[in-house]
């Protein structure tokens, strides 16, 4: 079974490796959207998400960057 929109840490986890070093932050939610959905283990209905969902996502990987930057 695979990952659904509302596993922001685990998505945010494999968001972090695929993108070493980027500041979520500056990622559009447009292309956030795109790269959760782009997923191997992303397994739920695209047309799912919204903006709270994104955002969930989104700084659960800020904090995994900001962890990252402190070390």
């Amino acid at each position: 079974m695979g990952l659904k929109w509302d596993e922001a840490q685990e998505i945010a986890e494999l968001l972090a490796e695929n993108h070493p070093g980027l500041n979520p932050l500056e990622v559009r939610f447009i292309d956030l959207r795109q790269w959760v959905i782009d997923l191997d283990e992303f397994d739920d209905d695209p047309g799912e998400s919204n903006e709270s969902l994104l955002e969930a996502i989104q700084m659960a990987w800020h904090e995994l960057y900001q962890d990252q930057e402190e070390e």
